[in-house]
């Protein structure tokens, strides 16, 4: 079968990927693709928004290539460019099926659905859509034999079918290399500088199930590590192929795992693999030691969600860390000399203003490298949607908006618009401090933070710190 995989086009005019500037490789769709080509498919990918490729021109190279399927991913906030894509494709050859994976139509299959899309695949897609290929390629698009596939949505007359679940992939091993040759790897930028940069996903699911995040009900809530020879098995050849040697650890949990931690350590060692990467954290699966051993192995920044100033939230969030454990953890980071992200969530629904301004009160305490901050953002499929939905609280269902940096619901005692205020507020009193951005200055980044800033990260803070205003 030919098989066209695409990142849909227009999403790089979204809020979502204009900040930062950054143009990251879909790893899932290549994942995907290289269990196919394992299979005997034939497959092309389209990365549209890295390619510069617009919808007229990404249907042009639909009919150009004429394949027998076209599947489609997207997040929430691209949803609709990916609807319009398949829209788009059925205009031009009804008959040609168009499936969707990804967190937002696992959750809303329904919608996609009625959105031009044939087949939903649900969680994990690489045996799904695997077994949904060779089921097409031997009897064409028949939904009556998409019932033993485990993970489908797909229509059968009016009827909806949904499959069970299928169980994740126990041994990641056991799936072959995410197919970056399909993919425009030299084209890639962060902060719209052509930095090349390679990400590397070593393991998936998270145990703990946090209400707003949807990583625990997309993967899992059991974690699968890949074995650590793997991983730096496949850094090697990426390496080697594509010149750079900055790994980004696309990870929730990467130091939940400490005897991986190790073990990939080790192998570096042994390999004489001399790598910069960044992972992601979390305060109580990481100690000195470890931060010590990741940076005299080439770690350069650590990610850590704190979320809230408040035990009470932290507790409510099922984040399941303590606020003293924070603070440890942030003073280790400075004395390591390593640098480190905190994020941090305003807005969650019994929240007040002051308990907001805490948070960012608190931030400023633990003063990690870089502060990120973020409106809670009711995501389908997590527990805070669920929870938004029952007490009328979405006050926006512009998908395109859910982007955490625009606010989407209110609180019960706060408005959409006061959320969104206090974002602006918490950039301006963390990024405006003059010991920051001196600081800045004298590390030679202050231009890198200050473009971040201008690219609509918070296009208030520009206004109000240019003023001098600290309101």
């Amino acid at each position: 079968m030919k098989v066209l995989l695409a990142v849909p086009p227009g999403i790089e005019k979204l809020e979502l990927y204009r900040v930062l500037g950054l143009k990251a490789p879909p790893l899932g769709l290549a994942w995907i693709a290289a269990v196919l080509e394992r299979a005997g498919h034939k497959v092309r990918i389209i990365d549209s928004p890295t390619e510069g490729i617009d919808l007229k021109t990404f249907i042009n190279e639909v009919k150009a290539w004429n394949p027998d399927v076209v599947g489609l991913t997207a997040l929430t906030p691209t949803i609709y460019k990916a609807y319009e894509a398949a829209k788009a494709i059925k205009e031009y050859d009804k008959d040609l099926p168009v499936i969707m994976g990804g967190p937002h139509v696992t959750f809303m299959y329904e919608e996609a659905l009625s959105n031009n899309v044939d087949v939903v695949v649900r969680g994990e897609g690489e045996y799904t859509t695997l077994e949904l290929i060779n089921t097409m390629e031997k009897v064409g698009f028949e939904p009556e034999h998409f019932k033993q596939i485990r993970g489908l949505v797909f229509k059968l007359g009016d009827q909806v079918i949904r499959t069970p679940d299928r169980p994740p992939i126990r041994n990641l091993d056991e799936l072959p290399w995410p197919a970056r040759h399909l993919l425009p790897m030299d084209k890639y930028t962060l902060f719209n500088k052509p930095i090349k940069f390679i990400h590397v996903m070593a393991s998936r699911g998270c145990p703990y199930g946090c209400t707003f995040c949807s990583t625990s009900y997309f993967w899992g809530r059991m974690i699968r590590y890949r074995s650590a020879k793997d991983v730096a098995d496949e850094i090697e050849d990426a390496v080697n192929k594509y010149k750079t040697n900055i790994i980004v650890f696309t990870d929730d949990e990467f130091t939940l795992g400490k005897r991986f931690v190790y073990e990939f350590l080790r192998e570096l060692d042994e390999r004489k693999l001399d790598i910069n990467f960044s992972c992601g954290s979390r305060v109580d699966t990481i100690d000195k030691e470890m931060m010590l051993a990741l940076k005299s192995h080439g770690c350069t920044a650590l990610y850590f969600g704190v979320e809230s100033a408040s035990q009470d939230t932290i507790n409510r969030i099922g984040k399941k860390i303590s606020l003293e454990r924070a603070v440890k953890v942030f003073q280790w980071a400075k004395e390591v000399k390593i640098d480190h992200v905190g994020s941090f969530v305003l807005g969650f629904p019994w929240e007040t203003i002051d308990d907001m301004k805490a948070t960012v009160k608190f931030a400023i305490k633990l003063n990690p490298t870089y502060a990120q901050f973020t409106v809670a953002t009711p995501y389908p499929g997590t527990p805070l949607y669920y929870e938004a939905l029952s007490n009328n609280l979405i006050e926006d269902w512009n998908w395109e908006h859910y982007t955490t940096l625009r606010a989407v619901m209110r609180g019960f005692k706060f408005t959409k618009e006061q959320a969104q205020k206090m974002l602006s507020w918490a950039y301006v009193h963390y990024y405006g401090r003059l010991s920051f951005l001196i600081h800045e200055l004298v590390h030679g980044r202050f231009g890198t933070i200050m473009s971040a800033i201008k690219n609509s990260l918070v296009p208030w803070f520009m206004e109000h710190l240019l003023r001098g205003s600290g309101e």
